[in-house]
Formats: C-alpha cells, structure tokens, sequence
C-alpha cells in the first residue's frame, strides 16, 4: 500500500499528489508487542501469527514499535526487521503504520525512509529527548521526518513520558504539512483534544490513546484509537468503533464501561508486561517484555487472565 514518489512534478505538484493520494486512516491500529527472545532475535512467526490474528479480528491497521512495541529498547536492526515481518505478513490489507523514534532530527529522517523502504504504509512520528527543546526544535524534528516520506504523518504526544512535548501552537503549524495528517494525543485531557481539533481546523484527524475513553473521542470527532488493548480485545475494540461510527452511543458506552477494566489494570501493571503477559495467557508465546522491565508475577497473571475472562477474550 505504500504510495511510489511522483518525482519531477515540481513543488506545488508535489504538495497535491501527497494531498490526494495519502491513504485515509481511520478506526482501531492495535500497537503490536514486539516478541524477542532471550538471544534478542526477533520471534518472527510469532509475530506474524499474531497479525493474521488481529486481521482476521478486523481490525483496520497495524502499528509496530508503538510504546507497547517497546522501541526504546530495541536496536536499530530489530526495529526494521520487526516492521519487515509486520508488512509481509499483512500483504496489503490492512494499512502498516511504523513508530519512528530518535533522538536526533537525522536520526528520526533516516529511520522514516528505511521504514518506507521496506514497506510500511505511514509513520507514526515520536520525539525522543534527554534534554529539554525549544518549540522550534521539536517541530523542526517532526517535519524532517514528514519530508523523508511520502505517506501519512501520526504525530504522537504523551507528556507522561516525554521529556519534551509538542504545544498547541507547533500542531496547529505542523497541521498545515500535507502528509501530517493525523495525532494520537495521550494526554488524557479531552479539553486538549478539542483545542487540538479547533486549532488544526479538520486538518489533523485525532487518534485516541488507551488512557482516554475512546467512545468519548470519537463522540468528540476522533477517528479511532492507536493502542495496546487492540492486541488483546481485537474483536470488542473493533464493536465499539463500529457502534460509535453508528451513533449507537448507549450501547457504544455500555461496551466501553465493560472495556474500561483492561485501562484499569494498565494502570496497576507495566504496559509491555501487562500485554505480553495477556497474550501469552490468549497463547501467543511472545516471550517477556525486554530487561530491565520485569515480566508479571503469578499474581498479576491471575488477574490478567479473569480480567480476559470477564471480556470474553480467552
């Protein structure tokens, strides 16, 4: 699915073509885990196992090396034979949307092309920080990585975890690219999605993040959610969004009250841990989450496992 560069088109061409061919991306994009086994090789059919899986769910995207892909901890090898297993395992059906993360400006560029290189449909765009970086920095970051491909732009904000986060004023900026055309906002601040809605005024689709009520994003105009819990509840994530593009609101929120526990024990758990251990419970040997992140106890399996009882995901 990935859209072929139209060169010699000049400047303005260019902008249209990326304008009017970007695929449109829309409903539940599970972020992937990211089996490794204890040597660090890439567990590749069981990954790609676990894509038919979430295929065959229905959901309508892929994104490995998201934050439940655990990319800080990964090499830059693994990170691209992770999305080359994702990709050939997908064959075209549904789009593959990669995490690209660094530290650097050139970094994050290079990585973006090698991951449309080997054939990834979109990027979905993290800045990496130690230090502290101005506004200008860190939107001079995402649109090096927006010109180093040609498919669609997920800006990805979560100021939980990142040293430095993009301001409303950068996204509404970053909005104007042609090929930024989408952000998943982890905030947990459904005031800043609204802003962030106001601000990019329909240019930027707004993803909801697993910390939000995703029925309450789309009821606020979202177009889906990028998130762990679509590797574990496939079937019920893709439900509720059917149920929401419906307008079914009541039974859309009835589903989400039943779905909200998987967000709780999130909240208790180790995120890597929690969905590795949850798959591994559903029988997908994806191994344990890479040191020093420790896996769950016995305990937290127990839990894990009536927890998937309860949602009917065993």
């Amino acid at each position: 699915m990935n859209i072929p560069a139209t060169p010699g088109t000049g400047f303005l061409g260019d902008v249209f073509m990326i304008a009017t061919r970007l695929p449109e991306l829309r409903g539940v994009f599970p972020y992937l885990v990211s089996p490794v086994d204890r040597e660090g090789r890439v567990m590749r059919d069981v990954l790609a196992r676990l894509v038919e899986h979430l295929i065959e769910a229905g959901v309508h995207g892929l994104t490995p090396l998201g934050s439940t892909g655990e990319f800080a901890y990964l090499d830059k090898d693994q990170r691209l034979e992770i999305v080359e297993v994702v990709v050939k395992a997908a064959r075209g059906r549904v789009p593959v949307v990669a995490g690209v993360a660094a530290t650097t400006t050139r970094d994050g560029a290079a990585l973006a092309r090698e991951v449309m290189a080997r054939g990834a449909d979109g990027v979905l765009a993290i800045l990496e920080a130690y230090f502290p970086l101005s506004e200008g920095g860190v939107e001079d970051y995402f649109r090096a990585v927006a010109e180093a491909t040609n498919g669609p732009v997920v800006l990805y904000t979560n100021p939980q975890f990142q040293r430095s986060d993009l301001s409303l004023p950068v996204i509404r900026r970053l909005s104007a690219v042609p090929n930024i055309r989408y952000i998943k906002d982890a905030s947990t601040n459904t005031g800043r999605l609204l802003s962030i809605i106001n601000e990019t005024g329909g240019r930027m689709g707004v993803f909801a993040a697993s910390a939000h009520i995703p029925a309450c994003v789309m009821m606020l105009g979202g177009v889906g959610w990028m998130a762990g819990p679509g590797c574990i509840v496939p079937r019920q994530s893709v439900k509720l969004y059917d149920l929401c593009r419906k307008g079914e609101w009541d039974a859309a929120m009835a589903l989400q009250r039943e779905l909200w526990a998987v967000n709780q024990a999130f909240a208790r758990h180790s995120l890597a841990a929690c969905i590795k251990g949850a798959l591994e419970i559903q029988g997908f040997p994806v191994g344990a989450p890479l040191p020093p992140q420790a896996p769950l106890d016995e305990a937290a399996r127990r839990e894990i496992r009536q927890l998937l009882d309860h949602v009917a995901a065993l």
